[in-house]
């Protein structure tokens, strides 16, 4: 029963996604900032230096054609 109610918090609600699917810019925000965590975490790369010390970064270019990618599909999401 526990985790049934974790996983309903981290929804989001339906009226949003259906905001966002009809063009809504601030609906379109709110499922970008939802998943802004998740597709950040999907772009860290990690790079090593000549020294061998190695760094954790977000490749912005992949976070952005993720981002481009997920409000396209958001705007083609059919509602009913």
């Amino acid at each position: 029963m526990m985790n049934t109610v974790r996983k309903s918090e981290n929804l989001l609600p339906f009226p949003v996604i259906s905001a966002a699917a009809n063009g809504d810019t601030n609906a379109m925000c709110a499922i970008l900032k939802h998943y802004g965590g998740y597709i950040a975490k999907l772009c860290t790369r990690t790079l090593k230096d000549d020294a061998g010390n190695t760094y954790s970064y977000v490749d912005e270019e992949m976070r952005n054609r993720l981002q481009v990618r997920l409000i396209t599909r958001t705007l083609a999401f059919h509602v009913g």
